[in-house]
């Protein structure tokens, strides 16, 4: 009995033996069966690059000024008698604006009256004196040098009432400047002087800084690169140094204020420097902007948004580009519909696009999406 166990077992275990061998035998037979990679390969949307035409936005910090700013200045020496005026206010042209102690000056001017005075007592004089001898020459009772003579004091008279008056003249005129009056209207800046102060035309500082800010320029540096390419239009505007044209002309530019909101209204470039800036590569540009809601004062602060169009370039969607570490890399796929990671150079962007100078070709075919998916040399079934 124990033998016919025994028996039974051995053969169990040659069959165990028998299947396992013919599995191994199996599986190394379909092993050597290859499979198309082609067939596996993950199915991913691509673009085909092509060429468009690009508008890029140009920025430039820029500083306002008023299109007016005067420095207000005594023109006479003397005690800051009274401020009509306050910081920040508005006045309009011929408005005053400050007052000098004008009782030296008046003094002076009724001396000058009063000497204008004498002067023409003494012309008045020599006058009669020159009648008074007339009658006297025709019935040859003097000798006519006397009459050459009062005719020679005349004239000195006449001369030194001309200068009397002038000096009247001139002594009204500082009189005048006691009162100190806006030349154009605007806007009052800081006020270093207080009433009691000695002011006098030699001074550093002055009163006050008036600004007609009815129109503001902002001035900004360009790029000598920035200012070939525009000078392509070959469009006129006026050259500050040579005043003539420069050929150059931009276009409308976009003021963005300094709490980054957008001004309204559209400015316009109107004047190019004629000289680059050796320091800094720079050409200094000034655009002008109406201001008549008054946003804008001198002093302030902006950027200035310039629009280029470039015809004919390369553009790819941004979404569709990967970084690593600073170089921008897109996936692409070669004729036999392999995976290559390449390399890009951008220049700007336009919209959602990437501007793409170097590293694509028209007919490159770039894939959009599934970039964690991939490997270089891996197959993708593309989907237009």
């Amino acid at each position: 009995m124990i033998t016919s166990k025994k028996t039974v077992l051995i053969a169990i275990s040659a069959l165990i033996m028998i299947g396992t061998l013919i599995g191994i035998n199996s599986c190394n037979m379909g092993s050597t069966k290859k499979l198309d990679p082609k067939e596996n390969a993950l199915a991913l949307p691509i673009i085909t690059v092509d060429t468009a035409t690009a508008i890029t936005v140009k920025d430039y910090i820029g500083n306002i000024e008023g299109k007016i700013n005067v420095e207000i200045r005594p023109q006479v020496e003397g005690i800051l008698e009274k401020i009509f005026v306050d910081e920040g206010s508005f006045v309009h042209e011929g408005q005053p604006l400050f007052q000098v102690d004008a009782l030296p000056y008046q003094e002076i001017l009724n001396n000058m009256i009063a000497t204008e005075n004498v002067e023409k007592a003494k012309l008045k004089n020599a006058k009669l004196e020159i009648d008074r001898l007339k009658p006297l020459i025709d019935n040859e009772v003097i000798a006519e040098v006397q009459l050459e003579t009062a005719k020679a004091n005349y004239e000195i008279a006449r001369a030194s009432l001309a200068k009397a008056s002038a000096a009247v003249a001139s002594a009204q005129i500082n009189l005048n400047y006691t009162i100190i009056k806006a030349p154009v209207s605007g806007y009052i800046g800081r006020m270093p002087k207080r009433i009691g102060n000695l002011v006098s035309k030699s001074d550093k500082e002055p009163l006050t800084v008036l600004s007609d800010v009815s129109e503001v320029y902002v001035y900004f540096g360009m790029s000598e690169s920035d200012f070939l390419y525009f000078s392509k239009d070959n469009k006129t505007i006026t050259d500050s140094t040579t005043a003539k044209s420069n050929g150059t002309m931009l276009p409308e530019v976009t003021l963005i204020l300094a709490d980054g909101h957008e001004y309204a209204e559209k400015g316009k470039v109107d004047m190019i420097n004629g000289q680059v800036n050796r320091t800094t590569g720079s050409i200094s540009v000034r655009a002008s902007f109406p201001n008549s809601k008054d946003v804008m004062r001198s002093g302030n602060t902006g950027t200035v948004k310039v629009k280029e169009t470039k015809p004919s370039v390369i553009m790819i969607p941004q979404e569709v580009t990967t970084s690593i570490q600073d170089k921008t890399f897109v996936y692409i796929l070669d004729s036999e519909d392999k995976v290559k990671l390449q390399s890009i150079t951008v220049d700007g962007v336009s919209g959602g696009n990437f501007i793409v100078p170097n590293g694509l070709a028209i007919g490159d075919r770039v894939i959009k999406t599934g970039f964690d998916k991939l490997t270089e040399g891996m197959y993708v079934k593309p989907i237009n």
